[in-house]
């Protein structure tokens, strides 16, 4: 019997499995990965809480707003404020944004800033995963 044959006889029998261990695999791969963003995502809170005050989202608005920081910095505040979905955000984000072209060198990334609108005022995936996994692990005060 060729191995071709035998492949073929494998699959026939265990190709459920197979298919289940593959479905498997690429949901743990993105529930993974939207953990990452969010781990990612709080970091930059985090720093952004050493040097302005208020929670999370506080200081991450008030960083956007310092002009004196480097607009790199701004845009991955702008990126955090994004990822952590908080309505308090868009009126500061909505401020910054004009819907002209990006000029990285001069402004603040007018896509991330629309991304991080959107994110901000509807529904995601993720956003169901950061308010499932917080009701499953609370996090203890501090």
């Amino acid at each position: 019997m060729g191995q071709i044959a035998q492949t073929g006889r494998f699959l026939r029998r265990w190709w459920p499995v197979v298919l289940a261990a593959g479905v498997l695999t690429l949901v743990t791969a993105f529930v993974g990965l939207l953990w990452f963003i969010q781990i990612d995502a709080h970091r930059i809170a985090q720093d952004a809480q050493r040097q302005y005050a208020g929670d999370e989202v506080q200081a991450l608005i008030l960083a956007v707003q310092d002009e004196q920081r480097p607009l790199g910095d701004r845009n991955h505040d702008v990126w955090a404020l994004g990822q952590l979905r908080d309505p308090r955000a868009v009126p500061v984000l909505s401020r910054y944004y004009t819907g002209a072209p990006c000029q990285h060198d001069k402004f603040l990334c007018q896509l991330e800033l629309k991304k991080a609108i959107d994110l901000c005022t509807g529904w995601s995936a993720s956003t169901w995963l950061r308010t499932t996994m917080g009701r499953a692990f609370p996090k203890k005060p501090s």
